[in-house]
């Protein structure tokens, strides 16, 4: 157990003590010290000062700050630090020198005999937050260096102040951050009280006449626009709202609290930014939304940001500039939700791009929005490539160079521990803005070989790394333009700046580019463009698989010769839902969804995967050979079909056993046994073996099915003239633990855990009127499985891919 994992264990251990707010002090510190080592004496020495700490919480410091620093001798040579006490010191020599269990055992018993007054001298809740807040927003050493003695003299009192400090240096020199961010102002409870009765005094006769219809929105707004209360605690000022709005009125009554009517949807484009999915005749794709109504509640409590009201998320910044380009972007958008299937994806698409594609399409669609590209069904209101706008994208970079934001550098990305505590700064960050300008072009014409130059930002992403890579450069054919370019922008560069060009309104995507969102909004607020908000959402994960940029069982190609069409996987992706959380599922999800769906459109047919020949000894006796077979037993009103029954037939070697015993109802040497549908009973009057003592076929009787001659159970079977040999292919799981990519799991690798029986080829036997299907056609086999034809199958011979079996068993087919 090391690092955050033991810092939150030892909080858990003191939490009896210490009150749970308390505990994210110890973990927001350790997070700072992770992120800027070089800030730990300076963050030290504010927070020991401002909190007045008693022994107890210098303790908890220390022990928060040797999760990241093992020398703690040297580092305490460096630093003056206050006197311990014996028992503080006996606890952080014990941290040295004892496992981290034995640690833990001894705060417990230690600290559960502290007294009280220790308890009393802990940091307060609300430095606490604004500490986690730094620790996870803030990428700005400038912004750190600011706002960290602000918080511990408490003159910072809310995260609107922080990220307004972090907003101020995008254009602003130092000395006026304290002007520009509301450092050193404290509204208390009686300004805000003194402004709300203002406001609610302004318009007194309209909210007595209206009552609590009045918009408390409206009302709240007006309250934050007043100078000094924009700096206020948000939940004071509704709290006091509330209150005098009560005093005015008086509690609610009955009919305040009876819903109003909705007013009746209308298709107009300004009804199409709301949160929830509204009711249009038609969208701007030509879709009727009354198809997939259902699809709509997919998306019911995901609450994402209105079209152009961007800067009400989380961690956007704002400026009146940006306000004014959210206003610009609006009118080109219409009003109406814009995202996009993100262009040009890597590898290979998988079960995973399903679930990405039917959000982004699926929520353009809910909300009578657009969305770029094609795949799985949807009408895309565009196709786009990142390669369009390859020469923007140039004069962006150009753009940040110019602002000094960006540079050229020559390290070898080999040579970079990106993993170290602390990575250096490359020695070319602080080149001169002309020389980079003049590398980048350079780099442009060719004259330098890949590796020996790229472009990076001058920037720290939110996973601690370093100055990201914009520009490489790859003498390779890029299947658009061509051999026009050598160097090529990055993803982190692409993602963000395309959406801006396309006028994105909800960029989704999935939870692992969460640590990339600062990024995307910086490089657009650097570059002076709009700026789209990014939402994630959990990816598809599911087990037995390793959905990602390589080949597996759940690729869409795999997908397709399993005849699982697109329809079915977005049934499937719905009925997962959208949700934050990052989830892994089991196959047998899918699996459900694939026999729901094959069970309605998959017709049935006679098959057999072990052939064993039978000779009818009596057929003369058999007064009908027709045997009418239902398509659907299900459905009979989708038809049936006619099967002769021939003296020579094939069942399934599998359903004949000499000897069974009583829980085999098949076929044996002294039971009888049902052919479906024939009404005939089938008994064994002789086993003939050939060359070697292998069974080479079964003589057999028939009698008609009666009450004293019912059989405990039925098999299918093929006539030998009007049946045809083929190829059936049994899939299994491709991986043989549920986490192939778990290294504590699996060590070997994922290549380790391939499965060798994920796939079985048989020589079977099928009704001959398959004969003529055209690939991906889909049968059930009765009683064998779900089958589709694969490509590789002709005239002469069909292939069949089992697409799932019957039921769900051990064999576990995805």
């Amino acid at each position: 157990m090391m690092g955050r994992d033991l810092i939150l264990s030892i909080c858990h251990v003191l939490g009896d003590i210490c009150a749970a707010r308390n505990m994210g002090i110890i973990v927001n510190l350790c997070l700072l010290c992770k992120r800027y080592p070089k800030k730990q004496p300076m963050l030290f020495d504010c927070i020991l000062e401002a909190y007045e700490c008693t022994d107890l919480t210098v303790c908890f410091v220390l022990l928060s700050y040797l999760m990241t620093e093992p020398d703690y001798n040297a580092w305490k040579s460096n630093h003056k630090l206050p006197n311990f006490s014996y028992h503080a010191s006996v606890l952080i020599q014990s941290l040295l020198e004892w496992g981290s269990q034995q640690v833990l055992e001894t705060l417990s018993s230690s600290f559960a005999k502290s007294e009280p007054r220790f308890v009393s001298a802990l940091a307060h809740k609300t430095q606490g937050q604004l500490l986690y807040h730094c620790a996870t927003k803030l990428k700005d050493a400038r912004s750190l260096d600011t706002v960290l003695p602000y918080i511990a003299h408490k003159k910072v009192a809310t995260e609107l102040q922080i990220n307004a400090v972090q907003q101020f240096f995008f254009d602003n020199p130092f000395e006026r951050v304290e002007e520009f961010c509301g450092i050193g102002v404290v509204v208390d409870k009686d300004e805000i009280e003194s402004v709300v009765k203002s406001v609610i005094d302004a318009q007194r006769d309209k909210i007595i006449q209206e009552r609590y219809a009045y918009p408390i929105g409206q009302l709240i707004s007006e309250v934050k626009g007043k100078p000094r209360i924009k700096w206020a605690d948000g939940k004071l000022v509704k709290l006091t709202v509330d209150a005098q709005l009560e005093a005015l009125l008086g509690p609610k009554t009955e009919l305040d609290s009876a819903k109003k009517p909705k007013k009746q949807a209308t298709a107009t484009a300004s009804d199409q930014d709301s949160r929830g999915a509204s009711v249009e005749p038609e969208n701007a794709n030509g879709f009727s939304f009354s198809e997939s109504e259902e699809k709509a509640d997919m998306f019911k409590g995901l609450k994402l940001h209105r079209v152009g009201e961007n800067h009400t998320t989380d961690g956007y910044l704002i400026s009146d500039e940006i306000i004014k380009r959210l206003e610009e972007h609006k009118v080109k958008v219409d009003g109406v939700v814009h995202t996009r299937f993100p262009p040009e994806p890597n590898g290979i698409l998988h079960i995973g791009h399903a679930k990405a594609i039917n959000i982004n399409f699926g929520y353009a669609k809910a909300h009578g929005g657009r969305c770029n590209l094609r795949w799985l069904g949807y009408e895309p209101y565009r196709v786009t490539h990142s390669s369009d706008f390859f020469d923007t994208l140039f004069e962006y970079a150009v753009r940040l160079i110019k602002k000094g934001l960006a540079y050229v550098c020559h390290q070898k990305f080999d040579d970079i521990d990106f993993k170290a505590k602390e990575v250096s700064l490359s020695p070319w960050r602080d080149r001169p803005i002309v020389e980079s300008l003049q590398l980048f072009n350079d780099m442009r014409a060719g004259l330098f070989d890949e590796g020996e130059a790229t472009l990076r930002a001058k920037y720290v992403m939110e996973d601690g790394k370093l100055d990201p890579v914009l520009y490489r450069i790859k003498f390779c054919e890029h299947h658009r333009s061509k051999d026009r370019w050598c160097i090529y922008p990055t993803y982190d560069f692409t993602h963000p700046l395309c959406d801006s060009i396309e006028n994105i309104t909800h960029s989704l995507c999935t939870k692992e580019f969460q640590s990339h969102r600062s990024m995307y909004y910086w490089l657009c607020d650097a570059v002076g463009i709009y700026c789209p908000v990014q939402w994630e959402y959990g990816r598809l994960n599911m087990n037995y698989s390793v959905t990602g940029t390589i080949p597996d069982v759940h690729t869409s190609s795999f997908c397709d010769a399993r005849a699982i069409h697109t329809q079915l996987l977005m049934t499937f992706v719905h009925r997962l839902g959208v949700t934050m959380a990052q989830v892994t599922i089991d196959p047998e999800m899918l699996e459900f969804c694939v026999r729901s769906d094959l069970n309605k459109n998959a017709r049935r047919v006679m098959a057999v995967t072990s052939p064993l020949k039978v000779i009818i000894q009596n057929f003369e006796s058999v007064t009908s050979t027709e045997v009418w077979i239902p398509d659907f037993p299900e459905f009979p009103e989708k038809g049936s079909r006619t099967l002769l029954l021939t003296k020579e037939l094939f069942i399934d070697a599998s359903d004949f056993l000499e000897k069974a015993d009583k829980n085999f109802k098949r076929l044996t040497l002294s039971q009888s046994v049902g052919l479906k549908y024939a009404d005939l009973v089938m008994a064994v009057s002789k086993v003939e073996y050939g060359a070697g003592g292998v069974l080479s076929h079964l003589v057999c009787t028939v009698t008609p099915r009666s009450e004293e001659n019912k059989p405990k159970g039925y098999i299918q079977w093929v006539s030998a003239e009007y049946s045809l040999e083929c190829t059936l292919r049994l899939y299994s799981r491709l991986f043989q633990h549920k986490n192939p990519e778990d290294k504590s799991e699996v060590p070997g690798g994922f290549l380790s855990d391939i499965n060798p029986d994920s796939l079985t080829e048989l020589n079977g036997r099928v009704d001959r009127r398959v004969k003529g299907a055209e690939v991906y056609d889909r049968f059930q086999f009765e009683r064998v499985g779900y089958f589709s034809v694969d490509p590789d199958s002709t005239d002469d011979r069909l292939v069949f891919n089992r697409t799932v079996t019957l039921k769900e068993d051990s064999s576990k087919t995805l």
